[in-house]
Parts: structure tokens; C-alpha cells; sequence
């Protein structure tokens, strides 16, 4: 009897990881139909609130993200953003030319592809940093699988231009939002 109980717990405990692990992302497809490319991190869940190790109140170093379901790709485009800020949608990441063989970045990678420039005028990652007693501010990781190798630009491109470039060339995005606040 015993054995019992612990099959059923080993085998619920393994459903409600693989539960959470799904629940963690999300994903559309350019023009609709079945969604199945998902970006999970295993700092934080959908909705949840992103360490302070990748803010810029700890190290500001970017969390590990991982995704699964993608369709055949050529290279893939990551974008974060904080649609919140005061002054407007802020955007804190912009990594395009990620090779499309490609199924995760590990914590703090940023030499993967090729770095644009984000609204603190910097290339590369700028964690989330939203103004002191203004409440959490929700961020959003956005990956688009493209069609094409390459967008064609020099390092440091802006979020415009890379969003340019990309038009026509996106085969589905995946997207994980996590929530900071400083008080």
C-alpha cells in the first residue's frame, strides 16, 4: 500500500513541475493558429516578479530564458520593454541575429547574435529599473522566430529599425512578462 502512495505522489508531484513549467510562457503565431512556441525562465514565472539580481538594483544581468515549440528558424529577435514607464513603453533589451539553432540563453549571456541599443543608450541588457514608490511595473521578453538569417544591420540597431526589418520575416513570437517594483 505503501508503494502506492508514493508513485501517486512522485507521479502528481511530476505533473504539477511540468504544469508550472508550461504555465511559466506563452507564444502566438504571426496571423494566428495553434499556439505552441513558448519562453519559459527559471529566475521567474508568467507574472511573477523578476529577481533582483537582474535589475538594476542588484547585478543587471539578464535572466536565463529557455524556449521550446519554435518552427523551423532562421535566426531569432529578443526585445524587453516596460509598456509602464512614465515617459512610455521604455525598451530595456534589443538582441537580434540569434542564431536559429538556438533553444536558450544562459543567465547574464549577451554575446549571443548581435546587441542593439536600448533607452538607457546603451547596447545590450539594462534590467528593469522603474521609479521608487511607483508601484511594480510589468516587463515583457518577446521572441520572434524569423524566416530570414539576418536582419542586415550593424551592431547597436535601434528597437525601430530591427522592428523594421523584421516585418514579413516573423513565423511566431513567444512571450514571458515578469513584474518589478521599487519601493
Amino acid at each position: 500500500m505503501r508503494w502506492r502512495i508514493r508513485v501517486f505522489v512522485s507521479v502528481s508531484l511530476i505533473l504539477i513541475a511540468a504544469m508550472l513549467l508550461y504555465a511559466c510562457g506563452s507564444a502566438t503565431r504571426e496571423g494566428g493558429g495553434m499556439i505552441t512556441f513558448t519562453l519559459v525562465s527559471s529566475s521567474f514565472c508568467e507574472g511573477g516578479v523578476i529577481p533582483r539580481d537582474h535589475t538594476c538594483d542588484g547585478a543587471d544581468r539578464p535572466p536565463p530564458l529557455r524556449w521550446e515549440g519554435a518552427p523551423p528558424t532562421a535566426s531569432y529577435v529578443l526585445i524587453m520593454d516596460d509598456p509602464d514607464a512614465p515617459v512610455g513603453t521604455f525598451t530595456h533589451w534589443v538582441l537580434y541575429d540569434i542564431p536559429g539553432d538556438r533553444t536558450e540563453l544562459a543567465e547574464g549571456e549577451q554575446t549571443v547574435g548581435l546587441a542593439g541599443s536600448n533607452d538607457f543608450g546603451r547596447r545590450g541588457y539594462g534590467g528593469p529599473c522603474p521609479p521608487r514608490g511607483r508601484g511594480a511595473h510589468r516587463y515583457f521578453f518577446r521572441l520572434s522566430a524569423l524566416d530570414i538569417s539576418s536582419l542586415n544591420l550593424p551592431p547597436g540597431a535601434v528597437r525601430r529599425d530591427v522592428e523594421s526589418a523584421m516585418r514579413g520575416h516573423v513565423l511566431a513570437t513567444a512571450t514571458l512578462m515578469g513584474r518589478y517594483e521599487r519601493r
